[in-house]
């Protein structure tokens, strides 16, 4: 009994610390790529950190509660889990099912949402408009600048977006899959009776 408490309590301990640890990465890479003008788009970095900080607390919530042996601080952890789950899994099968059509049509209402995710896919490419060339002086494209060929982003994103949403809704079920059995492991150490603890004295 003291053997399987301590060995749920140290595996859901080492989860916690690897999420602490994937949390504070996407804060410092959504940081340095704002330092350094890498992105523009204040929404995608602002996402980012979001996210990370949000995986942060969690994975504070779920390290405090393994580590305390918190009943409620395990609670609302698997609350949390069980609905991040079901977010990451229904993602990740939209990302797998999508079609070309789907594709375009999602890509381009991102495109028109925001104006730096603009330059920033035209400079990265060196292309520029979304369906069509577009030949005016706002265009980031490196090849704009210099009167080369320019071409639309639409011709390079059909290259890419297949196996972009692949691997993302790849990553997503694995993550999704984590996200499971971190929850199996705190309702499992939740039920589980501290072996320091005395038993109780019947009376």
């Amino acid at each position: 009994m003291a053997c399987g408490y301590h060995c749920t309590r140290s595996s859901l301990s080492a989860l916690n610390v690897l999420y602490v640890l994937v949390s504070v990465l996407l804060v410092g890479v959504a940081s340095w790529g704002r330092i350094f003008s890498l992105v523009s788009s204040v929404r995608v970095v602002a996402a980012v950190l979001g996210v990370g900080c949000f995986l942060f607390l969690v994975a504070v919530m779920g390290l405090c509660g393994a580590l305390k042996h918190n009943q409620i601080l395990l609670f609302f952890y698997m609350i949390i889990l069980f609905l991040v789950f079901v977010m990451q899994f229904s993602i990740s099968c939209a990302c797998l099912t999508l079609n070309k059509q789907q594709q375009d049509h999602l890509l381009e209402a991102g495109w028109n949402r925001s104006e730096a995710t603009q330059r920033d896919v035209e400079r990265n490419l060196n292309c520029c408009g979304f369906t069509h060339q577009v030949n005016n002086s706002t265009c980031a494209a490196s090849c704009h600048q210099a009167a080369l060929v320019l071409s639309a982003v639409r011709r390079h994103h059909h290259r890419y977006t297949g196996d972009i949403l692949r691997f993302v809704g790849g990553i997503g079920l694995s993550s999704a899959s984590q996200r499971s059995w971190a929850f199996g492991l705190a309702h499992r150490f939740r039920n589980q009776k501290d072996p320091r603890k005395p038993p109780e004295l019947s009376s």
